[in-house]
């Protein structure tokens, strides 16, 4: 009898089952990765939707305790109520009520706020006082960031308030790019305007636009 051959895999078999393997898992591998990019990105958009509405969410809430309340700035200059717009000092600034004081400091629940933009983000100032002296500072929060741009208007009263064709958006088109005190009016007592059309430009989201109506004063 011959002898009986030695059973086990031959080279080419094990080459054969090493690239099969290779292969799976090679499949698994970028499987495991679009998935984990998948939440990533699923992570960071939520955590942005987060950062956008909860800026949006200060903003509505400060404008919707606006207070008719003039002060003096550092330079000893009235600012109106409300002003802002590309030829005013800040994009928008006004007063507010409504600021709590759980520990009963001796001050006024009035607080004066300015949002502006700077290196590429959305700024809330607040100040501890209504008519600042020229040591005045205020405390500066970074609202949202990736901002290119801070656009204004202003209606100035609900006649000239305009509906586009189907009567289902307001047309912003004629509201006032400036609110400002005019300066040949020494003193002038400049009226808040009833409502404010914010567009926000976002690096990743292009353009938010949000309307805000003042509360009757």
């Amino acid at each position: 009898m011959g002898r009986k051959r030695p059973s086990g895999f031959t080279l080419i078999e094990v080459l054969i089952a090493m690239a099969i393997t290779a292969f799976v898992s090679m499949i698994a591998y970028t499987s495991l990765s679009t998935v984990m990019s998948g939440v990533e990105r699923l992570r960071e958009n939520t955590d942005r939707i987060y950062e956008v509405n909860r800026a949006l969410m200060i903003i509505s809430r400060d404008l919707r305790q606006f207070a008719n309340r003039p002060v003096r700035d550092e330079f000893g200059e009235v600012e109106p109520a409300l002003t802002g717009g590309l030829l005013a000092r800040f994009p928008l600034s006004f007063t507010r009520t409504g600021w709590h004081n759980p520990n009963d400091h001796p001050r006024s629940n009035l607080q004066r706020i300015n949002y502006r933009l700077e290196d590429g983000g959305l700024w809330r100032d607040s100040y501890a006082v209504l008519d600042r002296a020229a040591d005045t500072e205020p405390q500066s929060v970074l609202l949202l960031d990736q901002v290119d741009d801070l656009l204004l208007t202003f209606l100035p009263a609900l006649e000239a308030l305009q509906v586009q064709t189907g009567g289902t958006t307001i047309d912003t088109a004629n509201w006032s790019e400036n609110w400002v005190a005019d300066t040949s009016v020494p003193d002038q007592d400049l009226a808040a305007p009833v409502a404010i059309e914010m567009t926000l430009q976002l690096e990743d989201w292009g353009e938010v636009r949000r309307i805000y109506a003042l509360p009757p004063l």
